[in-house]
């Protein structure tokens, strides 16, 4: 009995030890926590300064942008062409005969026409009949046959009239359909006709022509 009183007396220093040692932990883990938040807020009140912020001025407007004016650049300057100072350089040129010139072809001028003749001193004139023509042919000259007939008709003619005013030629030119009319009008002009002769621009008398025409009809 006395060794297991002693064995429990021995176990009792130890738990008081024990208890001891956790009550000294707990209070220097207490003392160190009290004093490390004392630090902090001393630490704390150093080192936080109250700075008052100042309140921000009004900004002014900044000043209009000032106009810049056009500025024209000034033209282009061109540098003048160098100037070539050294003497030109010398060619060997062969002097070749200038070519022929091609033949030129002349026609030569036109005569100058002949001067216009003066003007006559007279009118020329063609021949004019003399007395009343239409009593050159009359009714009673129509051909017997053709009157038998009742045939009718115009012949035109043309006389050459000589300078003595008579008939030398008669034609006919326009038929009036019968031979034997227009060879009766071409014998009683030649036969009957009188002219005056025809003159030329001095005045002298010459060779002309007359026409006319002969309307034949059956009497009434």
């Amino acid at each position: 009995m006395a060794y297991a009183d002693q064995e429990m007396s021995g176990n009792r220093v130890i738990a008081l030890i024990i208890v001891a040692l956790i009550h000294i932990l707990v209070g220097y883990v207490l003392v160190t926590g009290l004093a490390y938040e004392a630090v902090k807020k001393a630490v704390e009140r150093v080192t936080t300064v109250d700075i008052e912020e100042p309140e921000p001025e009004e900004e002014e407007p900044p000043p209009p942008p000032e106009e810049v004016p056009d500025i024209v650049p000034p033209p282009p300057v061109v540098p003048p062409a160098p100037i070539n100072l050294a003497p030109p350089a010398q060619t060997e040129t062969r002097s070749e005969p200038p070519p022929r010139p091609d033949p030129v072809f002349t026609q030569p001028a036109a005569p100058a026409p002949p001067p216009p003749p003066p003007p006559p001193a007279f009118q020329p004139k063609d021949p004019t009949p003399r007395g009343n023509p239409g009593r050159w042919a009359s009714p009673r000259d129509y051909p017997r046959r053709a009157l038998q007939q009742e045939r009718e008709g115009v012949t035109r003619f043309r006389v050459s009239v000589g300078t003595n005013g008579r008939v030398t030629n008669c034609q006919v030119t326009g038929s009036s359909g019968h031979s034997d009319l227009d060879e009766t009008t071409c014998k009683l002009i030649t036969r009957r006709g009188r002219f005056r002769a025809a003159t030329n621009g001095d005045g002298n008398e010459v060779a002309g022509t007359w026409s006319s025409a002969v309307r034949w009809e059956i009497p009434q």
